[in-house]
């Protein structure tokens, strides 16, 4: 079964990043110490991962026939500079110092400052400026590598408003989520999962779907269709993640205690929240202190309250939703198939 951990073509664009890294490092040098160092920050911090994204658009684009690896490996790097970006900028948002068990490019530079006798504050300027800086310049790399392209100019202008719209739809996202976490605004239910797809869908399975497709010259109904694929897709997947951040295991990578400490406003949370008896609820959600032993009460109230249960229903809704979108004759059957594996994974993932 094909599923998100597949990595058909990605090794080609390991290569294009680490050359696109070695480039920048190199032209880095002639700016200081500082700008070099950032720049290797700034490729540590794109390694790992699953590389999903990239590997959308690769077997979107060979699904209707394209054959231009190139220009397909460079949109799919694309993509994943613009994820890696994503990423420095909301580790300084969420104020975070570490990822995936080791210190991010924010907690990487506020360490460095330390260990040159800066204090804690202007530590932390030093590493949520470098790390703004070092998102900027990928997403600037990213809308660069898309206009390189030697393709057609319908195809170049079409994926360059397709990465604007993703840029701007998952700004959106990033901004109602803070908005709604620190409760500057009182959102309703619907605007809660809007914000999850904004957040999360968008650019990590509609756009990069819908870029592979459109490189190879596939029509507008197939382009519409993954589109509303990846929406459906796209919001299962957050779901699922949002359910492991509360009841995943050690084993999954993802911590238990992280959503809980900032507050956010999950359609998981927000759900619970709305019930009689949630004011325990309330006054765990959003402390630094949460222990395992509030995480773990945490659990039974949501379990108790039937909000675990809410929400894989929803998460089998959009699966549903996701493959009634893909239906059509305009979608290749192959593709069909290996959609339907994507879903699976997408909204069974145990990480």
């Amino acid at each position: 079964m094909t599923t998100l951990n597949d990595t058909v073509g990605v090794a080609d664009v390991i290569r294009h990043l680490s050359l696109y890294f070695e480039e920048k490092e190199a032209k880095a040098t002639a700016y200081g110490r500082q700008f070099t160092e950032l720049w290797h920050a700034a490729r540590h911090a794109s390694e790992g991962g699953k590389k999903f994204r990239p590997a959308l658009v690769l077997t979107a684009y060979r699904a209707w026939g394209g054959n231009d690896e190139a220009a397909a490996v460079a949109v799919a790097t694309a993509f994943e500079l613009l994820h890696t970006a994503f990423l420095l900028h909301d580790d300084v948002i969420d104020g975070d110092t570490v990822r995936r068990g080791r210190p991010n490019l924010v907690g990487t530079f506020m360490e460095q400052a330390r260990d040159r006798g800066v204090g804690g504050t202007e530590a932390a300027v030093w590493g949520n400026a470098s790390a703004i800086l070092a998102g900027d310049l990928l997403i600037h790399s990213a809308q660069a590598m898309v206009a390189r392209l030697t393709v057609g100019a319908r195809e170049r202008s079409a994926l360059l408003d397709l990465l604007e719209e993703c840029l701007f739809v998952t700004a959106a996202g990033e901004h109602a989520d803070v908005a709604f976490s620190t409760s500057v605004e009182s959102p309703v239910f619907s605007e809660v999962m809007a914000m999850t797809q904004w957040k999360t869908a968008h650019y990590s399975f509609q756009a990069p779907l819908q870029a592979g497709a459109i490189l190879a010259g596939a029509g507008q109904e197939a382009v519409a269709a993954l589109g509303e694929f990846g929406r459906s897709i796209g919001i299962a997947f957050q779901l699922r993640d949002d359910l492991l951040g509360i009841f995943g295991t050690g084993q999954t990578g993802k911590s238990t205690l992280s959503d809980l400490q900032g507050g956010k406003l999950t359609p998981l949370m927000f759900y619970a929240r709305q019930l009689s008896g949630s004011d325990e609820l309330r006054e765990t959600v959003g402390r630094a202190d949460v222990t395992d032993a509030d995480r773990d009460r945490v659990r039974q109230l949501l379990e108790a309250k039937g909000a675990r249960r809410f929400v894989e229903k929803l998460i089998d809704d959009h699966r549903h939703a996701a493959l009634a979108a893909i239906g059509t004759p305009a979608v290749p059957e192959a593709f069909q198939r290996h959609l339907h594996d994507i879903a699976h994974q997408s909204c069974e993932r145990a990480a």
